[in-house]
């Protein structure tokens, strides 16, 4: 795994517009960034980052399993007790999973670090399956990298392959996201075209435009019944929505399923170590209050069980002083994660995301960042496979 410098190509920018990507640039500063690239060996790939990612994609459905049925779990989960039931039925009817993104430190000369799951709600998609494979081939076309180039991403197919797996042809889906958010509403924009590939109906509609009719159904803003609705909008949030009391009556098909709200929760970190005692990809992972005094006498990370894109986290024991992101998440509780260094590239730390689609390990993204916490502005580089 190195990085190396490739020059941009030309009239990229003004693509990006036409394709929808108007977010490449956020604030004055790049968000997609292709004067870089990682490069990987197809064995880093396959060993290093396919296969735990498949690997820890099974251990965690065997935690699902068992934190279903157990209410003293789901309560140290701060999952309310509202939904529980719920969330245990969507469990064992085998509701369908779409997508989620493993989050990894790794510098290409050890087992990549797991640091967390984004298993409801994660974006980046449109950046990873779309965005970076045209810059690929175009590169490729434009001999600015080798012709035997490739990369690990069949993130769109899998997408389309899952659609059409999981509804029949024709099919009308509702998908919602925040109004006023442009990465999100590309996400989802997205999805809707991938959809569509796949045979089916998509519609949009706004999370806050989201009712409940005299039937307990759930609808859009014309009254248009909701029968499946993919969600970009996280469920501890749903849960306090003025709809939340409905779910789990409203026979809607939700994408993500309700299983799928334990799994977004960071608690899932400390019960995978339990489970999985040194496994070579977790990190050492407590609840807050439990961890023992030589974990806390090392350097650790403090995460809210419920945050978005890097808010809220702690790096405590640094030689510099604890470091501390901005947000308003925390008040459900804490996890404690044993610190590691992330892999630095010249002056910039690099997290790779690997997506998972359909239960299958589907692709990766790269973010980077001058600082050690990847958050929501971190910049999205991309990446080839090459053997030399």
């Amino acid at each position: 795994m190195k990085r190396i410098s490739v020059p941009e190509r030309p009239g990229w920018k003004e693509q990006a517009e036409k394709l929808g990507f108007g977010f490449h640039t956020m604030y004055g500063a790049p968000y997609w960034d292709e004067t870089r690239a990682y490069q990987f060996t197809l064995e880093e790939i396959e060993r290093d980052l396919e296969d735990p990612s498949q690997e820890l994609y099974g251990m965690c459905l065997d935690l699902v399993d068992r934190v279903v049925r157990d209410d003293a779990l789901l309560e140290k989960m701060a999952i309310p007790q509202t939904y529980r039931e719920w969330i245990r039925k969507s469990w064992e009817n085998s509701e369908p999973s779409l997508y989620g993104r493993f989050d990894f430190f790794y510098d290409g000369t050890g087992p990549a670090k797991l640091l967390e799951f984004n298993a409801d709600t994660p974006t980046a998609l449109y950046e990873t399956g779309f965005f970076q494979w045209i810059w690929l081939e175009e590169q490729i076309a434009a001999g600015v990298i080798p012709q035997n180039s490739d990369q690990f991403n069949s993130v769109q197919d899998r997408l389309i392959e899952r659609f059409a797996a999981m509804f029949a042809p024709g099919y009308h889906i509702h998908f919602a996201s925040s109004k006023d958010h442009d990465e999100d509403r590309a996400t989802v924009r997205y999805l809707e075209d991938c959809a569509k590939q796949a045979g089916l109906t998509p519609h949009y509609v706004a999370v806050e435009d989201i009712g409940v009719d005299a039937e307990g159904r759930f609808a859009d803003k014309n009254a248009f019944v909701i029968d499946a609705l993919f969600k970009l909008y996280p469920y501890e949030d749903m849960f306090r929505e003025d709809y939340g009391p409905f779910l789990p009556g409203s026979k809607v098909h939700l994408i993500e399923p309700p299983w799928k709200a334990i799994l977004s929760n960071k608690a899932i970190l400390p019960l995978l170590w339990e489970m999985f005692p040194g496994h070579p990809n977790l990190l050492p992972s407590y609840f807050d209050g439990e961890a023992p005094a030589e974990f806390e006498a090392s350097a650790f990370v403090r995460k809210p069980l419920f945050s978005r894109e890097g808010a809220n986290i702690t790096v405590r024991g640094l030689e510099g002083g604890d470091v501390t992101t901005p947000g308003s998440y925390g008040e459900e509780g804490h996890i404690l994660q044993a610190y590691v260094e992330p892999p630095k590239f010249g002056d910039d730390y690099a997290m790779i995301g690997s997506w998972i689609v359909g239960g299958i390990a589907s692709g990766i993204l790269i973010r980077e960042d001058r600082e050690k916490i990847t958050q929501d502005l971190s910049r999205f580089v991309p990446h080839i496979i090459l053997d030399t």
